[in-house]
């Protein structure tokens, strides 16, 4: 486990962002070799992001990443930041990660969540049936998912004979996923480990986080509360580097919020389109979305911002455009300089 931060665990949430000028595919090719670095440096996780339709982010399929990403690393643990469960059958999602598992044993977290990952028409398009309005049965979901991952529908079910396969001991680590005091309490309503995306809503994090470590109650699942944030991190050797590289995330996060999903920006030409926007910061809740500095002042904020929360592990996303400079990030962040 990455020691970068003292005590605090390090993982890696990857959403194979696209730089302008590149392509997709080479984007998922700097994702595995992501993953093969933080590998090295001993980040705790590997969690890829389900996005659809998006010229910014080109994982539409994290299963299919981790299948390769679990033959190119060794020892971290590999897994969905998230399935976004409404779009799938929970029997087909228990498949593919009991696969996962029996390829890549005791490394395996399967993060759950209930948003699009994409705007109105790609729903529209991803949608399980068309034929009536899509109710929102997210908890029936999750319900089910794990009575099939732990083959546990009550006996009389219609699924109590099914057997996810392929059968062995053990499972994948499910996790809940989500910005939101609703995700919260569905972690706490299903005693799942729960993650928090502050990088992308910083509003609510302290309440989310601080509501599931009270609710929590121990049961079959898990005896304690296991729960991390996902925060943005850019690191560099000087903080005006650090800074500069920020730029293009900036931009793009300006960008979301108009509904462009133009790939990331080079930092010259995201400061040049910045100064035509206006360069306003987003708000921001009790801490930022984006650490941005030195390894030392990061490690710092980082530490502070863990230690306010009780917990002990972050879960680190960064976009830059050049992707020798994210590796560095991650290098930096984990104490290799």
């Amino acid at each position: 486990m990455s020691k970068g931060t003292g005590g605090l665990r390090l993982s890696v949430l990857d959403q194979s962002p696209v730089p302008a000028g590149s392509t997709p595919a080479e984007a998922l090719q700097n994702s595995i070799a992501l993953a093969r670095r933080v590998d090295e440096l001993g980040y705790r996780r590997f969690w890829m992001s389900e996005h659809h339709a998006m010229d910014t982010l080109a994982c539409t399929a994290p299963e299919i990443m981790l299948a390769r990403i679990g033959a190119e690393t060794k020892r971290i643990r590999i897994g969905s930041g998230g399935i976004m469960l409404p779009h799938y059958t929970p029997l087909k999602v228990a498949e593919v990660f009991r696969t996962l598992y029996a390829l890549y044993p005791g490394r395996v977290d399967l993060g759950i969540g209930r948003a699009p990952g994409g705007g109105p028409t790609e729903m529209l398009a991803l949608r399980r049936s068309r034929r009536t309005p899509m109710e929102d049965d997210f908890p029936e979901q999750v319900g089910e998912l794990l009575a099939f991952l732990e083959e546990e529908f009550p006996e009389g079910h219609p699924f109590d004979r099914v057997r996810v396969m392929p059968a062995m001991p053990g499972g994948p680590d499910v996790w809940m996923l989500g910005s939101s005091m609703w995700s919260s309490a569905a972690a706490v309503e299903f005693g799942l480990p729960y993650s928090f995306a502050h990088f992308f809503s910083p509003v609510k994090t302290r309440q989310a986080i601080e509501a599931y470590m009270r609710g929590f109650r121990g049961g079959v699942r898990r005896e304690k509360p296991e729960a991390t944030v996902a925060v943005g991190v850019i690191c560099a050797e000087t903080q005006e580097e650090a800074e500069f590289l920020a730029s293009s995330v900036r931009l793009l996060q300006r960008r979301i919020r108009l509904g462009d999903r133009r790939p990331v920006s080079s930092p010259e030409d995201a400061l040049r389109e910045l100064r035509l926007l206006g360069d306003v910061p987003m708000e921001e809740g009790e801490w930022p979305r984006y650490f941005v500095g030195t390894p030392a002042k990061v490690r710092e904020e980082l530490e502070q911002m863990s230690g306010e929360l009780g917990i002990d592990e972050l879960v680190v996303n960064t976009i830059v455009w050049e992707h020798a400079k994210r590796i560095r990030s991650y290098e930096l962040l984990a104490g290799h300089d």
